[in-house]
């Protein structure tokens, strides 16, 4: 199962992510919800890096699917949009029956 932790900020804005493990929903290589959850984030990771001008710190392993990525300080709008739309992608998948068991979706504050 893959675990994401959405980070939020006191004032309930979305500042980051945690990602850990593999879904196991196929073999490596075939497995749908993993490659669908790497593109959610990396993609947000790269848009935010290029579209914006926020500070921000990555930590990642990708044999264990660790990756934890925040904003430093308050988020821009361009990056809290971007950050939204991956969250909507990430509810979508986990609210589908046929992929809820594979990816865990939480929020905490950080």
């Amino acid at each position: 199962m893959i675990t994401v932790s959405i980070y939020k900020n006191e004032k309930h804005e979305y500042v980051g992510f945690k990602t850990l493990g593999h879904a196991g929903y196929s073999e490596p290589g075939q497995d749908i919800v993993c490659a669908a959850v790497s593109v959610l984030t990396i993609n947000t990771i790269n848009s935010i890096d290029k579209f914006t001008e926020e500070k921000t710190s990555l930590v990642s392993d990708e044999e264990s699917g660790f990756i934890d990525y925040k904003i430093d300080g308050r988020p821009g709008k361009e990056a809290a949009l971007l950050l939204k739309a991956m969250i909507l992608g990430l509810r979508e998948m986990a609210s589908d029956e046929s992929y809820e068991e594979y990816i865990d979706l939480t929020f905490e504050e950080v």
